[in-house]
């Protein structure tokens, strides 16, 4: 006998949703989400095969590793498109709705699953996600400086802020308290933010030592800190088919709306990871260097009128389908550990 099942997790408490599949009898409702009720209602069906979908939200970690522990098996579901797949339909959206919907969908063999990465794997994407936290914020508080100072007519500032000649440049700007006040605030949050040193320092090592990575790098503009991002973010490539499913995960196809003959092209879907498209991006920034083998394409598309950031895009766009194969060609050596 087999259990199918269908968890909707939340902050104090996971909703469930199962089915006994030779009976067809279906049991539902709360447990609180904690590790040990999850392994404590797998319990409740000894010798039986438990499979259990859970939606890849805030949470999913310390489910599915509970699941696996006691012997159920876990299937994360893409939010997105588990939502995509309700329809535009009205209908009442609450918990045990979530909780059943995710057990129809997998009983029916419909369930969007999404990669779930090993333990090591899971590690180097926290530190590289953290590390574009990091950087986003600095870039932010940097940003309101700037606002700052042209917000009272000073313009022409040195292009490089945070140098000890920038801070003197600031030092020596005549301006009301306030706005020296709001300065000061944002340069101490930027030195509080200042971690990203040993950070660099880690993924700069992997990168050097992991064979993804190693690969991935001998693409031009994929370098030691956008190769781990493009590596965890990818993943598992050979649960896609084709290369041009890897554009669409990272979310830098573009949306099209077509009926009978008619046919508008959208913008970008960005479904997929926001990481992954920034370092897809920043590789793509390289095509612009006359050393690319991308330059002759990217002045191709400028010249058919194409910003840079839209030429940029598809040369991004490239660079993914070269990453899948790359991985592909791989196979499982691409995603091992680091053996010190």
């Amino acid at each position: 006998m087999a259990i199918v099942a269908g968890f909707d997790v939340h902050r104090n408490q996971i909703t469930f949703d199962a089915l006994e599949a030779s009976t067809g009898e279906v049991t539902r409702g709360r447990i609180d989400a904690t590790p040990a009720a999850v392994r404590s209602w797998v319990g409740r069906f000894p010798g039986q095969q438990v499979e259990v979908a859970v939606e890849a939200c805030t949470g999913w970690l310390f489910v599915c590793e509970a699941l696996s522990a006691a012997g159920a098996t876990p299937h994360l579901a893409e939010p997105a498109e588990t939502s995509a797949r309700r329809g535009k339909k009205r209908r009442a959206k609450t918990d045990r709705e979530d909780a059943r919907w995710l057990r129809q969908l997998l009983a029916e063999g419909r369930l969007p699953e999404t990669w779930i990465p090993p333990a090591h794997v899971r590690e180097w994407r926290t530190r590289t996600r953290l590390r574009k936290t990091l950087v986003d914020e600095r870039t932010e508080w940097l940003q309101r400086i700037h606002a700052t100072l042209f917000h009272h007519g000073v313009a022409q500032v040195p292009e490089r802020l945070l140098s000890s000649r920038g801070r003197a440049f600031l030092a020596q700007l005549e301006l009301p308290a306030a706005a020296c006040e709001r300065i000061d605030v944002a340069l101490a949050v930027i030195e509080a933010l200042d971690q990203l040193a040993p950070i660099e320092r880690e993924l700069r090592a992997l990168a050097r030592r992991q064979r993804g990575c190693q690969a991935l790098m001998r693409h031009f503009g994929i370098g030691e800190l956008t190769a781990p991002v493009i590596l965890c973010e990818l993943g598992d490539v050979s649960r896609l088919s084709a290369s041009r499913k890897a554009v669409r995960m990272t979310g830098i196809d573009v949306g099209v709306h077509s009926s009978d003959r008619r046919s508008r092209v959208g913008r970008l879907t960005k479904q997929g990871s926001p990481e992954l498209r920034w370092a897809l991006y920043e590789a793509a920034q390289s095509a612009t260097r006359a050393t690319s083998p991308d330059h002759g394409a990217y002045l191709a598309l400028k010249e058919r009128g194409l910003s840079h950031t839209r030429a940029s895009l598809t040369i991004a766009r490239k660079l993914a389908r070269r990453s899948f194969h790359t991985l592909r060609e791989l196979g499982p050596q691409a995603l091992e550990p680091v053996i010190d």
